[in-house]
């Protein structure tokens, strides 16, 4: 027996489909964030251990701070660039879409940036 059948599956599927979708927007964040700070910071060790230094870690975990803002700050601008052309309901009507909801237009986006 079908509890919600064929509507409510289509809800609930896209539902999870912008959790999972924004799930992964905030871990590319963090990733895109931690990676650099822990390789300069594991290379700053490196280069102390190497010289008989102490500051060389210091130094390079605030590189690796600066290398990840610029990634995030990358990332948002190209997430920024490929989500503004969604429109509004104006240039729904304009471009054949009208009537589809904020899933179905990342999804017509995704596609259509996929075959850029």
């Amino acid at each position: 027996m079908d509890f919600l059948g064929i509507q409510g599956y289509t809800i609930v599927m896209k539902y999870q489909k912008d959790v999972f979708r924004n799930f992964t927007l905030v871990l590319q964040f963090g990733i895109n964030m931690i990676v650099p700070i822990l390789l300069c910071t594991f290379a700053g060790i490196f280069l102390d251990k190497l010289f008989s230094t102490s500051f060389i870690v210091i130094i390079m975990f605030f590189l690796g701070a600066l290398a990840g803002f610029r990634n995030i700050f990358v990332f948002a601008k190209n997430m920024n660039k490929h989500t503004t052309h969604l429109g509004s309901d104006t240039d729904a009507k304009v471009s054949g879409h009208e009537g589809e909801d904020f899933a179905e237009k990342m999804d017509r986006v995704y596609k259509d940036h996929m075959n850029e």
